[in-house]
């Protein structure tokens, strides 16, 4: 198994695009890393924009097509890269790593993939919002009150404003639902590439506990699969004050790959 590159994909979640990911790769390219951060599509571009003129075929997005551009981009790279991931970005990292598209895989606060299930209050409060079968196909815009309840539940309504601005996008309901059918399935049983899933102790969208049980459910005894719990962390774990010390973590662990 060859966990030797020098680049890095990070791959942002629901509500998110590649500006949330600035910071991180800042970070990263100090520490000697190439890094990439594409955007599914109909998300690129300035988050304050994006949110004013909604491209209504946002709505039809599925989590299938995000794979798809996902594994074309990174087949145009000149190397195999790791792959960094959050949220629902944390899940399309397992299914490229089932798919041998990367030298090894970081999942934080990673959405489950099919078949894995909570039924913390907080897991179901958070999701049936953006999930819901009777909005259709319309594209999903938060409330600021949803932001700081699924995302920054440990900060100020005034504190959550500012994040907010600077980085939410309107989101396809269809992403989230169709990674819970045949799209969102990995084979847990399957030999694979380093994992490393991350979860952050007060995350109320994707409880820890959740991050726990897909942990769990691989299986194969010859390949590596981590796990570490971030106290105090919530969803907006990425963001959140000393996020410095997850991306560190991060690095120290890709460098024990070696």
């Amino acid at each position: 198994m060859n966990t030797k590159t020098n680049s890095i994909v990070f791959i942002h979640g629901l509500f998110m695009n590649p500006e949330s990911w600035r910071p991180w790769i800042s970070h990263f390219e100090r520490a000697g890393y190439t890094c990439y951060a594409p955007a599914y599509a109909y998300h690129e571009g300035q988050p304050a924009d994006l949110r004013l003129h909604i491209d209504p075929e946002l709505g039809k997005l599925s989590f299938g097509s995000v794979i798809d551009k996902l594994s074309a981009f990174i087949d145009s790279l000149p190397e195999k890269p790791f792959l960094i991931g959050h949220s629902m970005g944390g899940l399309a990292v397992q299914k490229l790593i089932e798919m041998d598209k990367g030298a090894a895989g970081i999942c934080i606060d990673s959405a489950p993939p099919a078949g894995i299930f909570s039924f913390k209050w907080s897991f179901l409060k958070a999701n049936l919002p953006t999930i819901n079968p009777l909005k259709g196909n319309s594209p999903c815009l938060p409330s600021l009150k949803w932001f700081q309840y699924a995302f920054c539940n440990t900060m100020t309504l005034e504190q959550t404003a500012s994040e907010y601005k600077k980085f939410v996008v309107p989101e396809s309901r269809n992403i989230p639902r169709s990674s819970s059918g045949k799209a969102g399935k990995i084979d847990f049983k399957r030999p694979h590439n380093p994992l490393l899933i991350i979860a952050g102790e007060k995350d109320h969208i994707i409880p820890s506990s959740l991050n726990k049980k897909n942990f769990k459910a691989y299986r194969d005894q010859n390949s590596r699969t981590d796990f570490k719990e971030f106290a105090g962390r919530t969803h907006y774990i990425c963001g959140q004050q000393n996020w410095e010390e997850v991306a560190g973590y991060i690095i120290n662990w890709i460098k024990s790959l070696d």
